[in-house]
């Protein structure tokens, strides 16, 4: 998913779906689940080089993936859709500063149960031994940009600076996800649940663990066999309810935790034994995967009026 939060932000964007065969070529890799550049000129009847200019404004705004084919097709590269949503905020929700907005790296966990296959990474190396639990307590696994595990659970401490006398309206965390399968795994569901401070917020069902094309920021000592991207999770509790991309996952509210300035805040993803699909977590962080972050809270707060 792709999480745009401003109309300025996403003026590339508009502008690349804002032409009719483009919008058609996005149709037509989605219906064939991808094709090479001969393939997709010849159902569109444009020429290679004029199909070449519109993959390049789909692939700089991240919609389109081009990935080189298989033996046997020469120089041909294959085009799939990048993509499976597009979030747009259109009105603010409050002033820049009524909003407390943070980065957490994905091995600044708090506590941890997890089981193999698991093993966690930083941009430049692996962190000890691959599916070796121990090390998920290694003081190396502050510099982790990337963990895995098949089962169990990481859980983070959120600060909260949020000013005294004022009431917490929203908080907002955005985090790359996918499954865990043994290798990659495109079709490997895995059942994800998200707690705050104990209670169970709801829980998103990732489809897999991908691993069909390199990561845009994935680094190039990573092994292709190993999961290279996942999706971007928007996950808000306000005083609505709970919400992953604005679809709405459960009727617990902000207002129902009962957070003040003071309150200790915790963020748990967890994929239980008991769980329908066992089929584990990655947490990408900056430098992996398809979105150049880390785990980013925003905590939106406004005075308590008397």
């Amino acid at each position: 998913m792709l999480h745009i939060k401003s109309l300025n932000e996403g003026l590339e964007i508009f502008k690349a779906l804002g032409s009719d065969i483009r919008v058609e070529i996005v149709n037509i890799l989605i219906s064939e689940n991808g094709l090479n550049m001969n393939e997709l000129a010849s159902r569109l009847k444009i020429t290679n080089g004029a199909l070449t200019s519109h993959i390049k404004k789909l692939e700089d705004c991240g919609i389109v993936t081009v990935s080189a084919e298989g033996a046997g097709h020469g120089n041909q590269k294959l085009l799939s859709v990048n993509l499976d949503k597009i979030l747009i905020e259109i009105q603010k929700k409050g002033q820049d500063g009524n909003i407390f907005n943070t980065d957490i790296k994905v091995g600044h966990f708090s506590d941890y149960e997890v089981y193999p296959t698991c093993g966690l990474a930083s941009g430049d190396k692996l962190i000890g031994e691959v599916d070796d639990v121990r090390y998920f307590s290694h003081q190396d696994r502050f510099d982790a940009d990337i963990l895995w595990f098949t089962k169990g659970f990481v859980e983070y401490q959120i600060p909260n600076f949020i000013p005294c006398n004022h009431r917490l309206d929203e908080i907002c965390f955005t985090a790359e996800l996918s499954s865990e399968a043994p290798g990659v795994n495109n079709n490997w569901p895995s059942d994800i649940y998200f707690y705050l401070n104990g209670t169970l917020l709801g829980t998103w069902t990732s489809p897999g663990d991908f691993g069909d094309v390199k990561g845009v920021f994935t680094p190039d000592w990573w092994l292709p066999t190993w999961n290279q991207y996942g999706m971007l999770k928007v996950l808000v509790i306000n005083h609505k309810g709970t919400f992953i991309d604005g679809n709405k996952i459960s009727d617990v509210t902000i207002d129902s935790l009962k957070l003040s300035s003071k309150s200790g805040i915790k963020l748990r993803l967890e994929v239980p034994e008991s769980a329908e699909h066992v089929g584990g977590l990655t947490i990408f962080g900056r430098g992996f995967g398809n979105y150049n972050q880390d785990i980013n809270v925003k905590i939106s707060y406004s005075p308590i009026e008397d």
